[in-house]
This record gives C-alpha cells, structure tokens and sequence, in this order.
C-alpha cells in the first residue's frame, strides 16, 4: 500500500490511500492526532490491526481524482532524520568506507510541489542534490540484529538531501550538519510505500531529474552498508521510534547544482515520482550539468560498481 497527506481546499492535512483510482480518504478510520506527523504515526502503528479494512478500502473506497488534490510530505514532522555519509560504491572504489551517519534537521521537510529555498548566505557554496532511498521506521526499536531488520522497517520513500557544499564541490566547509539542515533542504514523498510491497530494499533504481536532464541513475545494490546493516547501527547508537527516518545515502556519480527558477525530479521504482521548485532569493549561478560522473546521465544502462563478491 502507497499510504499519503493531502490536502483538499484548504483543509488541514489527512491520512490517505493512492490508489489507481485516486486518492482514498482514511480521516474516518484513523485516530487523527495532534499534528499530521502524528496521525501518520497512529497509522503505521496501528497498521496491521487495520490492514484488512484498508485493503477493503483501498479496492472498494471512495477516491478523489489525484489532480484534485494537494499531496504533502507523508512525514512532515520526522522525530529524527538519519542520514548516511556516502554509503555507496563508486568510480574505482574498491574499499568500503566506515558506515557513518548525521542528524538532519527535521524541520527542514517539504514535500510534493513544494519549493526548495537556497539560503541568503555568502559564503562561497554550491546547493547540490541527493536523491535517496528512505526507511521510514516502526518503533520503539533497539539494538535491531541485522537477522531481524525488517521488524523495525515499515516502509520506504523518496528523499533528497539538499547540499551545500564548499566552493571545491568535492570538499565539506561547514561538516555535514550545517551544510544539510537549512530550511526546506529535506523533500520527502510522495508516499510511505509498505515493506511488503518492497521485498528488497536493495535493489531499486533511483533517478532525478534537473529540468528534464536525468543526473542521478543508480541502482540501492550498490550500497557499502546495505539497508540491514544501517538499522543495526543506528538503533544500537539510539533508539529509533516510529516515523523517524532513516536516509541511505547517494551515489556522488550523478551530482550537480540546483539554482533559481529550476523544476526538479525524483524517482525511486515501486515508490512513486514527486516534483518541486528552486529558488535563489540571490539569484546565484552554477554551471549547469554534472560533476561527478557523466556516466550516470545514461537512461538505459544503471551502471553498477559493487566489486565482485563484496
């Protein structure tokens, strides 16, 4: 199941279905909460005591046509955005690196048709793209086994984690926290896609777009520390609750700028494809293209670099 927010003429935020058929309201049949983060918790807690009238819905309830509704971040309010440094093979690598990860901001989520605001700083960065696969978690849970990965898993969704990045491009000025967390530098959606639905993490094609040039092209098996390993880690540093997330990292190969007034991307197979807006209140400018990796542009050939038997 494709569990979402939406929006329909102005009203607050409510739990759904996508289905073909549309967009298949569950206001009446989830405890809402406080906030939208929190009503989205009680659905994912309490989803396998409801998957039966939810499957019986999502074949059987009432749909709203998809264009007449506003899709938000399936998570608005994550307790904690866990990202990984790196994390995938690259070029001629042929060393995994140690798995490590940051805390990104969690106020710092947009979501479908929202607009990326590129801070009014002037240091000499450059505001780079990375789309990644996302694990959205289901808590509490602590010191995970990598035997026993999938209990803390519920589902998956897109994420990109907007960079920004010293005037070297390849080059950390600020270290990951500052250069990751400015205001709205967190797209996440369209939807929360469930586990069972994706019975291998790691092995998804990811893609994003920059004003229609495809820049990332990758496939997830080209993760260093795949998925079962990264909730091992993570939940043996701190317990990780329900709608926190945990972000995979990117293959660097197919980075570039995003700047004023450009519309961009991001897809991850059996997830779903979400759009949004950039803008530069300073106007700035960036050569336009790919740093690292032309190879990535390639549609038709994801190329791999997982050495043989790693």
């Amino acid at each position: 199941m494709k569990l979402v927010l939406f929006e329909t003429g102005g009203a607050a935020a409510s739990p759904g279905l996508m289905t073909e058929r549309g967009i298949v309201p569950l206001s009446s049949l989830i405890e809402r909460g406080h906030t939208p983060q929190s009503t989205m918790q009680n659905l994912i807690d309490g989803f396998e005591r409801l998957r039966p009238r939810l499957e019986r819905l999502a074949s059987e309830g009432e749909a709203l046509p998809l264009d007449h509704v506003r899709l938000r971040a399936p998570l608005p309010r994550p307790g904690k955005i866990l990202a990984c440094i790196a994390n995938y093979w690259e070029h001629a690598q042929r060393e995994p690196r140690p798995l490590n990860m940051f805390l990104k901001n969690p106020d710092a989520v947009i979501g479908p048709g929202d607009t990326i605001v590129l801070p009014e700083f002037t240091e000499p960065w450059i505001f780079m793209h990375e789309a990644e696969l996302a694990l959205v978690i289901k808590g509490p849970a602590k010191k995970v086994s990598q035997a026993n990965w999938k209990e803390a898993v519920f589902g998956y969704t897109c994420l990109i984690d907007v960079s920004a990045r010293g005037e070297g491009r390849r080059t950390w000025k600020t270290g990951s926290w500052l250069g990751k967390s400015f205001d709205t530098f967190a797209p996440i959606g369209p939807c929360i896609t469930t586990a069972d639905k994706i019975p291998e993490p790691n092995d998804l094609v990811v893609r994003f777009w920059n004003d229609g040039q495809l820049r990332h092209n990758y496939n997830t098996d080209d993760m260093e520390h795949r998925v079962p390993e990264l909730i091992e880690f993570a939940s043996t540093v701190m317990t990780l609750n329900t709608g926190d997330i945990i972000a995979c990292g990117t293959n660097h190969e197919g980075l570039g700028a995003l700047q004023d007034g450009e519309r961009v991307e991001i897809e991850i197979e059996r997830i779903g494809r979400m759009a949004l807006n950039v803008v530069d209140p300073l106007k700035r400018k960036w050569e336009r293209g790919i740093y690292m990796g032309a190879d990535s542009t390639n549609p038709e050939a994801v190329r791999r670099h997982r050495p043989q038997g790693a």
